[in-house]
């Protein structure tokens, strides 16, 4: 099995609580839910070959 590279990650409280929720929905922890999500974008980036959004730098906004 391949290593795993250990990345530091700062989330505003928003985001960190809108993921957690998720994760908890789809039986994850946050860490597994996150590494799902960046999977599933640069899968979809190789498919499409383009950005899932054309807003990347922007910070989300969440109505939570």
């Amino acid at each position: 099995m391949a290593e795993k590279k250990q990345v530091p990650l700062r989330l505003s409280a928003k985001l960190y609580d809108a993921i957690a929720a998720w994760a908890e929905d789809d039986f994850r922890s946050v860490n597994g839910q996150i590494e799902y999500l960046l999977t599933e974008c640069v899968k979809q980036r190789k498919k499409d070959g383009k950005y899932v959004s054309e807003h990347l730098d922007e910070p989300p906004e969440f109505d939570i």
